[in-house]
């Protein structure tokens, strides 16, 4: 006889979390594969194409690393924006017109950057190749708004209710895997074409990863065709009503008075206009002369500030303020959950890290070495590890405190950081992902269950959804500093000796340790969000 859930052993229990998925990809209805096989193919294709961006800016464009910085804060944080603005149409298209158009348009921005490489290199910013290449990334932009919503739209779409979390659980570990695969596929083609597409063969990568998004969008026409989309369906409604244990989800309605309450943002639309207009005057965009600068003396050292945009974060933030105080149940007017997301920031640098400055440590700092050879595979071991380890430290700490883990974790993942600076070296290295992965693995699975907890009743949705607003916020700003530090501590063509690149990683462990502290300290403040 067959234990009872119940009664699984941890060793049952981390066993069932890491097969389980693949059971699942094999039971799996034709159209719930056309989610789960471009998912994992999208996986290795995006976290893949991040980890050679910045060597590609650099080498074959010019750039240098603060721009490139920019760049990357265009893209990352431009995807998270754009999922803001076109997720909504998943649910007015649908789920297989939405996942067909997005990698159509995929197809088509990736195919642009690959030419783009057929055009002079290093350029710079105003060259043909960069305009060309920018075209590409503004089209993956657009469509990553699209296809991510759809995607979890087509697992809740294809799932029943019993199966639905599994669901989701699949196509995380799907990517993870997909975007370790993505080392071995970009250090193998960059290597083999380096001479037919010099100085690198990162263009190379580039086409290989447009002609994986049209494989992408073959599959996903071919699975998710009209007929097994409303198979899929009717299998789902049968399935559900046979799940007569299953408890019926109740739909939580939102305070009527908050539906009816009638804003005036007319001051919300002048800050916002102001603070966009400032931007475009600063340094930053065009140095027009209307902009100007201030000199700051702090003894013998001059800060330069642009007065344009120094006016322009002022105002965006009056902005934020006037949005959130004509809004009294918007989540940010809840203190400890606003102190709590945003805290978050400092060591979620460490995750913006991985694509901002990883690649660059590993190409510069280990040169010569099978590290800087196959960087792309030392960038990309933490989602091995993550598909790995989340299911089995979930087992063991399901029971645990949910805040405790948010402590222990941000501090276990923040912690191993300041092994790198005794300078590179591999084991250390490799002990650093080990060490971040396993603090990933312990809080961020209870980030959303700690938001889920203390959002008041019927604004659950609100509340996970503006959880996610601090991480687009994480990914810009990362990429404004990545650059200025990379330049400063582990510049290109330095010889290895003369970079100073435990300088870079003691900073940016400073800066994510102060999570774990702050999380620490604000603890019994916290805690009475749960009462």
């Amino acid at each position: 006889m067959s234990q009872q859930p119940q009664n699984e052993t941890l060793g049952q229990k981390m066993y069932k979390e890491i097969v389980q998925p693949f059971i699942d990809i094999t039971q799996a209805s034709k159209a719930m594969l056309g989610v789960y096989y471009p998912y994992l193919i999208e996986g290795l294709v995006y976290f893949g194409f991040l980890t050679i961006l910045g060597k590609y800016l650099s080498e074959n464009l010019g750039l240098s690393d603060e721009t490139a910085g920019f760049v990357y804060s265009f893209v990352t944080g431009g995807i998270t924006f754009a999922m803001l603005i076109f997720g909504g149409w998943s649910d007015k298209l649908g789920v297989r017109k939405s996942l067909i158009l997005s990698f159509l348009i995929l197809s088509l921005g990736r195919l642009i950057v690959a030419v783009s490489g057929a055009f002079p290199s290093a350029g710079g910013l105003m060259s043909s190749m960069f305009l060309v290449m920018s075209v590409g990334l503004v089209f993956i932009i657009v469509a990553y708004g699209l296809f991510q919503p759809a995607a979890y739209a087509g697992i809740k779409r294809f799932s029943n209710k019993q199966n639905a979390t599994m669901g989701y659980a699949v196509i995380y570990g799907l990517m993870n895997l997909g975007s370790f695969a993505s080392g071995f596929v970009s250090s193998v083609t960059r290597q083999k074409f380096e001479k037919i597409f010099p100085p690198n063969g990162l263009t190379a990568v580039f086409w290989v990863y447009a002609l994986l998004t049209i494989l992408s969008l073959i599959l996903t026409w071919y699975f998710i065709s009209k007929k097994n989309d409303q198979d899929a369906v009717n299998q789902v409604e049968k399935e559900n009503s046979l799940l007569s244990d299953v408890e019926e989800e109740t739909e939580e309605t939102e305070d009527e008075s908050y539906k009816e309450l009638k804003i005036n943002n007319s001051l919300l639309y002048i800050y916002t206009a102001l603070a966009i207009g400032l931007f475009l005057a600063s340094s930053v965009v065009f140095n027009v002369s209307i902009n100007s600068f201030y000199e700051l003396h702090l003894g013998e050292k001059i800060i330069k500030m642009d007065v344009a945009l120094v006016l322009s974060i002022v105002f965006a933030f009056i902005a934020f303020a006037e949005y959130v105080r004509k809004r009294p149940y918007h989540p940010f007017n809840n203190s400890r959950f606003t102190f709590f997301v945003f805290i978050l920031i400092p060591v979620q640098t460490l995750f913006a890290h991985n694509w901002l400055t990883l690649p660059y440590y590993l190409d510069r700092a280990f040169q010569g070495t099978v590290v800087s050879q196959y960087f792309e595979v030392f960038a990309n071991l933490n989602p091995l590890l993550i598909f790995l380890l989340t299911p089995i430290i979930a087992a063991m700490t399901a029971k645990a405190d949910t805040y405790k883990m948010m402590i222990y974790g941000t501090f276990i993942m923040a912690a191993p950081t300041f092994l790198l600076t005794v300078g590179p070296n591999m084991y250390l290295f490799i002990l650093y992902v080990i060490g971040m992965t396993i603090g990933e693995a312990m809080w961020s699975p209870r980030f959303l269950q700690w938001i889920a907890e203390v959002a008041p009743k019927g604004k659950v949705g609100l509340y996970m959804g503006v959880g996610q607003f601090p991480w687009f916020l994480d990914k810009v700003i990362t990429g404004f500093y990545s650059g200025y530090f990379l330049t400063k501590y582990c510049p290109q063509d330095v010889p290895v000796g003369q970079l100073q690149t435990g300088k870079l990683w003691f900073i940016y462990g400073l800066i994510a340790i102060i999570t774990p502290l702050s999380l620490f300290f604000a603890k019994k403040w916290m805690m009475k969000a749960f009462k």
